[in-house]
């Protein structure tokens, strides 16, 4: 009888389990990568990971890195869509993944960051490197400098393109990061302005008045798509971002897929296979999608009522959100979740243009910060004549000097 009791706990346990009332976030995952981690995207909150924080070659995923200094360059206006690059010898040389540039050869930046984010071009990604720091040298070092700022602290840098440093000449230059440290960046990068535009393209055709004319398809063979026949490929919502594969990294993808407003982040390092990879990947966001549920707070655009401002021509300022606030929580903490403001008094001066940011709408559970979105001003806001602030100013005096009515 005792050797039975064993047995029917392991049953009783796997009801337990099959019916829900263990908990379902005990279920281990079956992930054959040698690192991994998934990430809610609104919060930053890790759902799984394995060896997340084990430096590993991370190799084409490096490409999110050099595309994100780029297209941050290009938000701050150092940096145009239609600036001309002149690909170097250097640049030619690179083997892999390329678009085969020419000595010479002049290019557009738009054509450039298509090419690194669809086609995941080696050479390309070095003619963006040499033009925007002057060498792949200096811009690797911008890239160990924005790491540093976003807090990847396992992460090394020594080139642009991910191709193993002693291919590249660099003897034993470390190139590395980890699971972590790329969700950190993914996280980062889908908040730059048209990152997610270019990673999630599956399709890119370049030099269309030439008879050089690549057509690119992406590695990226999970990502959404509906083609010509109007089959549907890929994992449904997964919209980016970057494959990697070396015989030093093994098979490597950086993923982001939203269904219902909730965004997950994966990343896994040194999967086996290409199958393997795709299955890993599968595997953890499947895993979120099913234990994870987003509650959806504000709007675009929704007004969420008035804020009072100091010396305007009106008293308030209509305010609302700059974009979607939504968090991801785990099935069943939804009613957890709550929201405050947070003000800026400084901006909610006049004179306020519209579309100044005033404050924040924020969201948290449990008195922890998950995620904020700025509030903008609707409407314009003028300095108020000296008469319009001294009748403001007397009437919130009166309002702090009258008591209210007692019971």
């Amino acid at each position: 009888m005792n050797k039975l009791r064993p047995m029917m706990a392991i049953g009783l346990a796997l009801l337990l389990v099959v019916i829900g009332v263990l908990p379902a976030m005990a279920q281990e995952l079956d992930v054959s990568a040698t690192a991994a981690i998934l990430m809610e995207y609104s919060s930053g909150d890790i759902i799984y990971e394995k060896n997340s924080h084990q430096p590993l070659p991370m190799a084409s995923i490096t490409k999110v890195m050099t595309m994100v200094i780029a297209l941050e360059q290009i938000r701050d206006g150092l940096l145009g869509w239609d600036d001309v690059v002149t690909a170097s010898e250097y640049a030619k040389s690179m083997g892999g993944s390329q678009i085969w540039l020419e000595t010479g050869e002049q290019m557009s930046v738009k054509d450039l960051l298509y090419a690194i984010a669809v086609g995941s071009a080696n050479d390309a990604a070095v003619a963006i490197a040499e033009h925007i720091a002057g060498s792949e040298a200096n811009f690797a070092a911008m890239m160990n400098q924005r790491a540093k700022e976003l807090g990847m602290d396992n992460t090394v840098f020594s080139n642009a393109s991910g191709l193993p440093p002693r291919v590249l000449g660099l003897g034993d230059a470390e190139h590395h990061s980890s699971a972590y440290d790329l969700a950190l960046l993914s996280r980062h990068a889908l908040t730059v302005p048209n990152f997610l535009e270019l990673v999630s393209t599956y399709e890119y055709t370049m030099r269309q008045d030439s008879s050089r004319e690549p057509h690119l398809y992406s590695y990226n063979t999970m990502l959404d798509r509906v083609l010509g026949s109007g089959r549907r490929y890929g994992y449904a919502g997964l919209d980016g971002i970057k494959t990697g594969m070396t015989s030093d990294a093994g098979y490597c993808l950086a993923a982001t897929a939203q269904r219902d407003n909730l965004r997950l982040i994966s990343v896994v390092l040194n999967s086996p296979t290409a199958q393997a990879r795709t299955q890993d990947t599968t595997a953890l966001l499947n895993y979120g999608f099913r234990h994870y549920t987003a509650v959806n707070l504000a709007r675009k655009g929704q007004i969420l009522g008035k804020v009072e401002v100091h010396r305007g021509n009106v008293d308030a300022v209509e305010v609302a959100p700059a974009r979607d606030l939504s968090v991801g929580v785990r099935r069943g903490e939804e009613d957890q979740v709550t929201t405050w403001f947070e003000w800026d008094e400084d901006s909610l001066t006049a004179p306020i243009p519209q579309g100044t940011t005033v404050g924040y709408l924020i969201a948290g559970k449990d008195q922890m910060e998950l995620s904020r979105v700025p509030l903008l001003a609707q409407q314009e806001v003028e300095k108020g004549t000296w008469i319009q602030n001294a009748v403001r100013s007397t009437k919130r005096l009166f309002r702090n000097l009258i008591p209210g009515p007692s019971n």
